[in-house]
This record gives structure tokens, sequence and C-alpha cells, in this order.
């Protein structure tokens, strides 16, 4: 059985996009044994790290176990939708459970409010049952054709091939995933409606503070709007971090796609992507991030590259966000 290897070798390097939506609708239909939701958990997590792979196209397992912890806190703490097998429960619900009960963590934080130790313990524990239960079932459901995995080195890679079709097709791969968990959530928890499930499911994690993020980047840059260049004043709420990216598409909080704004130009801005203009300040901006952090003991700008982020740009727009945004003050 997949599920028990504990390494796995990618079978090919190419497939077409044709090739990967076969599998992929399988993977995501009925005609996939799934007997936990642990398989969409996983696809949730990849998306939310397309962007983070090295050179190699790897990811660690502490970065997707990161992710999946987040989806299941979410989920089980924060919803309170805990049957997620059809058996037993789901041996991550007990782990997040007691480990909530253990710590009197209220149901109302959020994943990344727990603190660094704590947070560190519960990936630690929901990593083992992702390499008991989780790389090895959906790199058999898969044909072993979209990653390969290593438990020794706690590396995944991706297909080149299949994190440009993820990249490409992201926004219906998300809604697909979202969609299909939600109704095995509704079957397992004998809920009436899945239509409020899906918002639930919708999101890895509820959009937390940028408040840290603020601090950081007020410490190395001027106090100034990224978009329309306006000093920004010291009173309280007028200073805001904006995702270059729109949160909604990228779903993740990484500091080389979050800048200073002011009031005017964020609210302007919402859910748009800036000019192209704004992708050469940014890559500035970012390569002085990476000057000022390469001798400090950080994880901020880890795996960046130029090239990151104007994929995220380009794909973005190529998901349907393609009403692009400019200041009302840029000429």
């Amino acid at each position: 059985m997949s599920h028990n290897l504990k390494v796995g070798e990618l079978k090919e390097e190419y497939l077409t996009d044709e090739e990967i939506w076969r599998i992929l609708t399988i993977v995501l239909s009925n005609k996939s044994a799934k007997s936990a939701t642990y398989k969409y958990a996983l696809i949730k997590s990849l998306i939310e790290n397309l962007y983070q792979v090295n050179d190699s196209f790897e990811l660690t397992y502490d970065q997707l176990a990161y992710s999946f912890a987040k989806v299941y806190w979410n989920l089980v703490v924060q919803h309170k939708l805990e049957k997620h097998n059809t058996g037993a429960n789901a041996r991550v619900v007990t782990i997040i459970k007691e480990f909530q009960q253990q710590n009197i963590i209220p149901s109302e934080i959020s994943f990344d409010k727990i603190r660094d130790s704590l947070q560190f313990n519960l990936v630690s524990q929901v990593k083992g049952v992702m390499k008991r239960n989780v790389f090895g079932a959906l790199y058999g459901d898969t044909r072993h054709r979209f990653y390969a995995f290593d438990h020794k080195r706690e590396y995944l890679r991706l297909s080149p091939s299949v994190q440009k079709f993820m990249m490409k097709y992201q926004r219906l791969i998300v809604n697909l995933t979202n969609y299909h968990m939600a109704v095995m959530i509704e079957e397992l928890n004998e809920l009436p409606s899945i239509n409020y499930l899906l918002s639930k499911v919708e999101s890895i994690a509820k959009r937390n503070s940028l408040k840290p993020f603020e601090q950081i980047l007020l410490s190395h840059f001027e106090n100034e709007c990224f978009y329309c260049g306006k000093p920004l004043s010291n009173r309280k709420g007028s200073t805001h971090v904006d995702h270059f990216i729109p949160w909604s598409f990228v779903q993740s909080d990484q500091i080389w796609n979050l800048v200073l704004s002011c009031s005017t130009c964020n609210v302007s801005k919402n859910d748009k992507v800036p000019k192209r203009s704004f992708l050469d300040t940014i890559i500035n901006r970012n390569q002085k991030l990476v000057m000022k952090f390469e001798d400090k003991r950080t994880r901020l700008m880890e795996n960046y590259r130029d090239k990151k982020i104007i994929m995220l740009y380009d794909y973005s727009i190529k998901n349907g966000f393609d009403k692009i945004w400019v200041p009302k003050s840029y000429n």
C-alpha cells in the first residue's frame, strides 16, 4: 500500500495539462478511495506553498505540516467540525483536540497566534501523522506522477510540470478541492447544508493580523506609502500592511509580498493587482530585504527569488485577478 511507503520516486518528470487534469479529476472524485479528508488538506497545503519551493522544486515536511495543521485547527477548533474520517476519529483531530485541552487554548485563538514553542510541538505531531497516512496515500492516488517524497530527508519534490499546472489553474483547483472537502465533511458530520461549510473550508485559516510585519517593515524602510509615496502618519490605524498580490489569491503572509500602505490606497486597491510598474519596485525592495536579513537568523526571506513574485503576479492575472489598479495620485 502506498501510504506505508517511506520513499516515493517520481515516475515521470513531464506531464501534459490533459494528463494532470485526468489524474486530478479521479483524485477528487468518488473513484478515489477516501476514508478521511487528509488528501484534500494536503492539496490545500501544497497550493499554499507553491511559491515557496526551492530551486529543486522541493518543500520541507515542516512547511507542509504547518499548513496542514492550520487547515485542521481552523475546522476542528474554530468551527467545531470534528468528524474527518469514516471510522474512528482521524488521528490529526485527536492530536489537535488534546493539544488544545492540555494547553488551555481558547477556541477563538487562530493557529498563527499560538505561542511559537507550542506551535512547533503541534506541527511536529501533525508531521508524524502525515508521514504515516498522508504523503504516501496521495502519492499513490496520483499514480506516482505528481511528486516524490523521502521521510528520512523530510522533503517532498513536486514535478515541475505539476507545479506549473497548479499555478496556472490555482483558483479552479482550490475551488474544486474546497467543494469536495466540504461535501465529505457534510456527509461525515451529518450536517443539513454545505452552503455555510464552503466558507469554513475555503481558506487555509482566518486572515491574521499583519501588525508584526508592520513593525519589521518600518524598522527597515521609510514610513511612506509604497504606492503613492505619501508619508504615513503616526496616528493609530493610519498605516496599513497590504498584500501586493491579493491575499484571496495567495492566502498566505510572506513578507516579500507585503508592503506599507496608506489607508486610501489600501481601501482603493482592495482585491486588485497593482500596475505592473510596481512589480519592479517591490523586486528592488525585496533585494534590500534579502541583504538586511542575510546575516540574521531568520526565515523571512528563505527561498525567495525575484522570479517567484513575477510568477505570482503573472499567474494571479491568469487566474482572474485581471482588474489592474493604479493609485489616484499615480502619474
